[in-house]
């Protein structure tokens, strides 16, 4: 009988002992998801390296393990001294540390060696397993991905997300379209992995972790993918001691000047289309200078931008980009945020999607989106031009 995802997934973390945990993103659901099963991970002796390549907002600091999280893959690379043996063999080899340096010695036992014949590279070391959360596809790691492809296919990689667009790039993919969050999908998981030991996994800090990616994607249970599932699964985490007042006071209250000033820029910004039922705001890199923001301070504008939304059934918000522009989409029920998000070659889910467009300036995505958006709409209501 063949085994389900989860079970599968549950088979392969217990068999592996090294594993890197990537993702793309960051935001609660992915952060929370991490360091959750990082927490999981040590906890059962396994031996563990997280990754993301971004910045991490300063209003997740109450998180555990945020200060192992690396941006490559540096330190788990092995440093090659290769050796050429075309013109001489080794007798012997020897090496000793003298200071801060390492000397190694090469006896040949015929021939001789020069410096032409030593060559040096770096490769990622062996691991037993890659676990990839809250990303469609391993395009989305960027550098992490395109300096590394040998890494990911001679590595298991378990991939965990909730995402309708997720590519099923995984030896094992755990990709599971009813979940709020894939913190939601990590629960069972542990539970899974808990069984027969007696003890739960979920102790209060992989209980807050969890909880964060929840509150954040259903947006403290107020968008319209909050299911009874995903209540009853919060519920639980609390009862076991997630810190859910902590979560709302710092991801909700606790807001710094730069933020506010940032965000009181992008709502005075907004731009109405009241003929196609949207709005719209921009964010440029100018905007982040003037206030004092950094990039990830954009992060919860969009909830703001849903509230003055009024009849609008669209919102979005573009993000300038050193080297593009980045586009937040969310949409009334009905209206599927992620079919307008391909176009750009984008992805998320039905009401809240978003995607990348490089190489283009600001004014330019500008004009592409809004009349891209303005042509669905146009279809949709029926509008005569």
């Amino acid at each position: 009988m063949e085994l389900s995802p989860k079970q599968q997934a549950t088979e392969l973390i217990k068999k592996s002992h090294k594993i890197l945990l990537l993702t793309a993103n960051i935001d609660g659901d992915s952060l929370g998801s991490m360091v959750a099963l990082n927490s999981v991970l040590k906890s059962l002796d396994k031996e563990t390296l997280m990754i993301c390549p971004d910045e991490i907002p300063s209003s997740y600091s109450y998180l555990p393990y945020l200060n192992e999280i690396k941006k490559d893959l540096t330190e788990i690379r092995n440093f090659i001294i290769s050796l050429d043996l075309s013109n001489a063999s080794v007798s012997k080899l020897g090496y000793k540390i003298e200071g801060n340096k390492l000397n190694i010695t090469v006896t040949p036992q015929r021939g001789t060696f020069s410096y032409s014949d030593i060559s040096t590279k770096q490769e990622a070391a062996d691991l037993d397993l890659i676990i990839i959360f809250d990303t469609a596809d391993l395009d989305m790691l960027g550098k992490l991905y395109d300096e590394n492809t040998e890494l990911f296919y001679k590595t298991p990689v378990l991939n965990i997300d909730h995402h309708a667009s997720n590519g099923y790039f995984g030896k094992v993919n755990l990709v599971d379209l009813t979940a709020t969050s894939t913190c939601e999908i990590l629960v069972s998981i542990f539970e899974s992995l808990s069984e027969g030991s007696g003890k739960s996994l979920i102790n209060e800090r992989v209980a807050t972790a969890l909880l964060t990616g929840l509150i954040t994607d259903t947006n403290s249970f107020q968008n319209s993918n909050t299911t009874p599932k995903s209540l009853t699964v919060a519920a639980q985490l609390i009862a076991s001691g997630a810190k859910q007042q902590e979560i709302i006071r710092n991801l909700y209250k606790a807001k710094s000047l730069s933020t506010l000033r940032l965000w009181g820029r992008v709502l005075a910004q907004i731009r109405e289309d009241k003929e196609h039922k949207f709005i719209w705001s921009i964010v440029s890199l100018r905007d982040l200078e003037q206030t004092g923001a950094k990039e990830e301070e954009i992060s919860g504008v969009m909830d703001e931008l849903l509230m003055t939304a009024g009849s609008a059934e669209i919102v979005l918000l573009l993000t300038e980009k050193e080297n593009g522009v980045d586009g937040s989409l969310r949409t009334v029920k009905g209206i599927d945020a992620v079919e307008i998000a391909k176009n750009f070659g984008g992805g998320g889910h039905p009401q809240a999607a978003g995607f990348q467009m490089t190489n283009i300036g600001l004014a330019e995505a500008e004009r592409e989106v809004i009349n891209k958006i303005r042509e669905i709409q146009e279809k949709r209501l029926g509008i005569i031009k």
